[in-house]
């Protein structure tokens, strides 16, 4: 088969790429191994809520419209949303279609899937950045009677043993399912590394009002100082719940989690952990406070003075190790970060990390691209509202790259 565009993954990027297409009259097909936002409805556990307030939730001629703005989306929510985008917009998408290879050819692309080959002239890769988990190589060496999870195989406390559970990273999920574990009535210890402390509100308005008000997240790529590092940035601690609640180092403390420094490596059975962890906490309190100074002087809101937080409370014992042949620990949850998975791209376009090498979604490769991808073109680019402005500047340039054809 024969087709103009095609692009990989239907999730809010693909679909919003399709969108943009679609008002182009580019002929095109979205393929998806799943279903539409697969992703949502099998990657994720059960009590997770979007991180973004209702009222944020919008894609092209799509936005939400529900009586409770300042709440946040269920999963099920988001799978209903993006589908409705989907049906409105009439992408047309393939369901159960996984892409086993894209390679190359004299005048674009061959595209093979496991119900058929096709050929086109352009690519976008709308397959998102969190495709595996990333745990440590070390894992393998932790006692065979200790239960290992990542969020993708994680759905709630009750899935894990009895006893005590080590969460391994403090940025948005670990933060979250420490918390969750800890209600659960299980002893948690958190193992902290470089991380990133915001209150869920500031000044009465959701933080992520502040950022979207102060032209943060419309910040674009060519203007960072230090784009590797921004793409690299830990998920900020923030939780989506309905009471609005500030999710810290301090809140966990106050729960009766233990915080313990970032696990560096497993000898003898035991688990390392780096010290540090004052000025772990002093880095993260410092960066917090230059930007809520940042939006202080903005001038936007009135009727709320300037907030002032307190550091981040370092344990009063250090804890270096744990014994893990101990019993104290029977499962150990990787909130550790993901990374794509493009085994199937058959084209130079990788850097050393097997991450897309890229510039604003332009990759080497004429005709190919990519959406969804943190800091993309800006640094909104991996939330569902970012994903307008990137989209459509993409679409325009493959419609350029077409028109030039």
């Amino acid at each position: 088969m024969d087709v103009t565009t095609v692009v990989i993954g239907a999730g809010h990027a693909g679909l919003a790429a399709s969108h943009f297409l679609r008002e182009r009259s580019i002929d095109h097909v979205v393929l998806e191994r799943g279903e539409v936002a697969n992703s949502w409805r099998r990657e994720r556990w059960d009590s997770l809520r979007l991180l973004t307030p209702n009222w944020q939730s919008r894609l092209p001629g799509h936005r939400y419209e529900g009586p409770d703005p300042d709440g946040y989306m269920t999963m099920g929510e988001v799978v209903d949303f993006v589908e409705r985008f989907a049906a409105v917009t009439g992408a047309p998408v393939r369901t159960g279609t996984e892409v086993t290879s894209v390679r190359r050819t004299d005048d674009g692309y061959h595209v093979t899937t496991g119900t058929g080959p096709l050929r086109c002239r352009t690519v976008v890769i709308a397959s998102g950045a969190c495709n595996r988990p990333v745990v440590p190589a070390f894992s393998d060496a932790v006692p065979a009677g200790i239960e290992q999870f990542t969020p993708f195989d994680y759905r709630g406390p009750e899935k894990l043993p009895d006893g005590g559970v080590l969460v391994v990273g403090a940025s948005a999920t670990g933060v979250q399912l420490a918390a969750e574990l800890q209600r659960s009535g299980r002893p948690v210890t958190l193992s902290v590394g470089e991380h990133t402390r915001l209150p869920r509100t500031y000044r009465g308005r959701d933080i992520l009002w502040w950022m979207d008000a102060s032209g943060v997240w419309d910040q674009r790529y060519d203007e960072i100082d230090d784009l590797t590092r921004a793409r690299r940035l830990p998920s900020p601690q923030l939780a989506g719940t309905p009471e609005r609640a500030t999710l810290d180092l301090n809140a966990l403390t106050a729960l009766g989690v233990r915080l313990v420094g970032r696990w560096a490596a497993i000898r003898d059975g035991r688990a390392l952990f780096s010290g540090g962890l004052r000025n772990v906490f002093a880095l993260a309190d410092l960066k917090q406070q230059r930007l809520l100074d940042t939006f202080d002087a903005l001038g936007l809101v009135e009727d709320h003075p300037p907030e002032r937080f307190a550091p981040t409370t370092v344990p009063a014992s250090t804890t270096l190790q744990l014994d893990l042949r101990s019993g104290e620990i029977r499962s150990i949850v990787w909130a550790t970060g993901f990374r794509p998975d493009y085994h199937w791209l058959d084209v130079p376009v990788l850097d050393a990390k097997g991450r897309l090498d890229h510039d604003g979604g332009v990759l080497a490769s004429p005709g190919l691209y990519a959406l969804g991808l943190p800091v993309l073109r800006r640094r909104k680019s991996t939330f569902i509202h970012g994903i307008e402005d990137d989209a459509r500047d993409v679409i325009d340039h493959l419609a350029g790259h077409l028109a030039t054809r």
